[in-house]
């Protein structure tokens, strides 16, 4: 049983602090802790990133380690020396080379205790899986963001089932729910536009040509209709040069990252998911809690917010004609959008907030230290 009479050092590892996703997922736990009860510290692999003022800001001590690539394996050996002088009984991981390379630090540094997050349904053939596998004996337990994700770990990961748990995402829901929406005009969208909103990294894995093929064809019928995209990646050169040869280039917009998030959704008419696979994607929950109409591929995590219908509206992956019918029907009966929206918002309100996220979270790490039976 861990001492009791002062915090309990634990380490978090991540990585990088770019706000995507899990990065902020991780802030919204840690600084969330009883602190208490623990003493938390944050590792980051590839070094500095925004959020990392958050953390500061909470008193939360963070490692940026610093690695030109996460494929670099002298970052076990670096990882393996601070937890060494931190000493942490337990350590919890974000991401995979966070999640491959802190089972692996964390064994030659005699941590006790170590939690891995898995936050996406790997579905690329990328050796991940095979990697996740090999090292999982190094683990105590395996925390998916969605059952989804989960079944998917059992089934196609191999990983047992006696190791696999579920802690969904959360969202800070007032945040989102009061934020004033915000000015568009230095996009050159119009004050009396209508947006359709893509906020995500612009990668494979999002489909955003998907949504671009789909606009093109809403955007003859739907003239007071634009597209913003907010968000930085890989694809980004491809979509604004495939985006300038349109008939409705001057109403397609790229934003690059943006910090205001919950301003931008209230600004915005829907928000358009067209990702070929996820986990629990944060932009749904983070839409749902600012009653914004989501539109959405039915992939993993998202099928457990939303019922199609109910909460918001589901198409396949990989069919852009499916996005532009549910632009359509957006543009015909937006009451009906706007009901949905408002059956979203009340489920996100009462079910997933970061306060009982985070509260998940200390639960596990305190029945694991034999804090609580």
């Amino acid at each position: 049983m861990a001492d009791q009479t002062r915090p309990i050092p634990i380490a978090f590892c991540i990585t990088g602090l770019q706000p995507g996703g899990a990065e902020r997922a991780l802030v919204q736990i840690v600084t969330r802790l009883n602190r208490e009860r623990w003493a938390p510290m944050v590792y980051s692999l590839t070094g500095n990133g925004p959020l990392v003022d958050r953390l500061d800001a909470a008193g939360i001590p963070t490692e940026l380690l610093q690695v030109r690539s996460t494929w670099d394996v002298r970052i076990i050996w670096k990882l393996a020396q601070r937890l060494k002088v931190q000493k942490p009984l337990l350590l919890q991981t974000f991401l995979f080379h966070a999640n491959l390379a802190g089972r692996l630090a964390g064994k030659l540094a005699g941590i006790p205790h170590i939690v891995s997050g898995i936050r996406v349904s790997e579905k690329r053939k990328n050796g991940h899986l095979l990697l996740d596998r090999l090292t999982n004996r190094l683990v105590e337990l395996n925390v998916c963001v969605s059952q989804s994700v989960a079944d998917f770990s059992i089934q196609q990961g191999k990983l047992p089932v006696s190791k696999v748990t579920v802690i969904p995402n959360g969202v800070d829901f007032e945040m989102f729910d009061t934020a004033e929406p915000l000015d568009l005009s230095p996009w050159g969208i119009p004050a009396d536009a209508k947006v359709v909103l893509f906020a995500g990294r612009l990668d494979p894995q999002k489909a955003p040509a998907d949504l671009l093929t789909a606009f093109e064809l809403f955007a003859r019928q739907a003239a007071g209709y634009h597209l913003l995209f907010v968000g930085e990646g890989p694809l980004k050169a491809e979509l604004q040069q495939k985006a300038s040869t349109l008939s409705c280039a001057d109403r397609i917009h790229f934003s690059g990252w943006q910090p205001h998030v919950p301003q931008l959704m209230k600004a915005a008419t829907c928000l358009v998911l067209p990702s070929l696979w996820e986990g629990m994607p944060n932009v749904v929950l983070e839409a749902m809690a600012s009653g914004l109409p989501v539109i959405s591929t039915r992939v993993d995590g998202v099928s457990e917010l939303i019922r199609d219908g109910e909460q918001g509206t589901l198409v396949a992956t990989g069919e852009p004609d499916e996005i532009y019918q549910a632009l359509c029907d957006l543009s015909t009966q937006p009451a009906r959008f706007i009901e949905m929206s408002e059956v979203a918002q009340a489920l996100v309100e009462n079910e997933f907030t970061w306060d009982s996220i985070a509260d998940r979270y200390d639960k596990i790490y305190a029945k694991m230290l034999s804090l609580e039976d």
